[in-house]
């Protein structure tokens, strides 16, 4: 493998719970470590992140570490000006509440030195965020097919391209090339950056080999926040690019605004009352079903109720939040209009 300096861009708000976790792993990783530095954007964080950042750098000298102040509190900004502040020919981005496995960057430079992908990514295994039975039925939820459908990042098998990676890494000329991540969206910044890549020509390339745990949401509260966000900005990026659409994307809008549809219908209407119930159930008994195969392989009754309700949140608050910024766009549309 040709000697090529890698800078690993992390954006960071108040993750003083992972941090040191995330550096530790970056310091074990097994591509040489003076051939790596790490720059965090960091949004004026209000907890101990800096400080543990701090405690790290003068413990571990030989890990290079520089931190950038984001005034914008935004995670594109962060990784834009992590980028501009980072010197390696190669960029591997990453999440403060995520853990590469130490050979995450020497895979990810193997497939891009094959010249797989133009942006290079593996599987992530999410860990529970808190050691209840909600946040264990979320870890499972968030990783389920019928949670997250045909997201390649979170199940893939076999290595192959796909249309985007959580964590990519990819060489300096792809920014240059395509330009940095869209500051106008808050959430969503990752597919739509790669969807610039395939669009000029590029390819994604998922390998599960390339593994990265990530920490899930601990309780409903924040992963109901975390979906009506990606979706209310899903709906921002579709505009920019609607054919980039996928079906696991179309699916939750459709689904809420099916349910709505029905729920003011059997007010006053029997047979959509009936078509209501029926639904419901059916939708029920899947999500059921589904959970029965990890709830054995785990040995833990909890999750077949709470897998399901995780799912159901993410579902229903991602289809929600879509709704809602295609209505707030549409009224604006309209105002403009007049």
């Amino acid at each position: 493998m040709e000697p090529v300096k890698v800078s690993v861009i992390i954006p960071c708000y108040n993750e003083e719970a992972t941090i040191e976790e995330l550096l530790s792993a970056l310091l074990a990783q097994t591509y040489p470590i003076d051939l790596m530095e790490v720059i965090i954007a960091d949004g004026m964080s209000t907890d101990r992140t800096r400080e543990k950042i701090t405690a790290f750098k003068a413990g571990h000298p030989q890990l290079t570490i520089r931190v950038v102040d984001n005034h914008q509190h935004t995670i594109p900004a962060a990784l834009n000006q992590a980028i501009q502040a980072s010197t390696g020919a190669v960029l591997s981005r990453m999440d403060a509440h995520a853990i590469p496995a130490p050979d995450y960057i020497e895979k990810c430079l193997r497939a891009l030195n094959a010249g797989l992908g133009e942006n290079v990514g593996g599987v992530i295994n999410i860990r529970a965020g808190s050691d209840t039975w909600v946040g264990r039925a979320i870890a499972v939820a968030t990783a389920h097919p019928l949670g997250v459908g045909d997201a390649h990042y979170r199940t893939a098998t076999k290595a192959g391209v796909t249309d985007t990676v959580a964590f990519g890494t990819y060489r300096r000329d792809v920014v240059k090339s395509i330009g940095g991540y869209d500051e106008a969206l808050r959430i969503n910044e990752d597919y739509e950056f790669n969807t610039r890549v395939r669009r000029s020509g590029g390819k994604i390339w998922v390998d599960p080999a390339i593994r990265v745990d990530y920490y899930s949401r601990p309780d409903l509260r924040s992963l109901a926040r975390q979906y009506f966000s990606y979706g209310y900005w899903k709906y921002k990026m579709l505009r920019r690019h609607p054919d980039s659409l996928r079906w696991r994307q179309a699916l939750p809008p459709v689904f809420v605004s099916g349910i709505l549809m029905l729920s003011l219908l059997s007010t006053f209407w029997i047979p959509a009352r009936i078509l209501l119930a029926g639904v419901a159930s059916l939708y029920l008994a899947i999500l059921v079903a589904g959970t029965i195969q990890p709830a054995i392989q785990q040995k833990r009754s909890s999750l077949i109720p709470g897998v399901p309700l995780a799912i159901m949140t993410m579902h229903f608050s991602w289809g929600s939040g879509f709704l809602w910024s295609m209505l707030k766009s549409l009224v604006k549309g309209s105002e403009h209009d007049r």
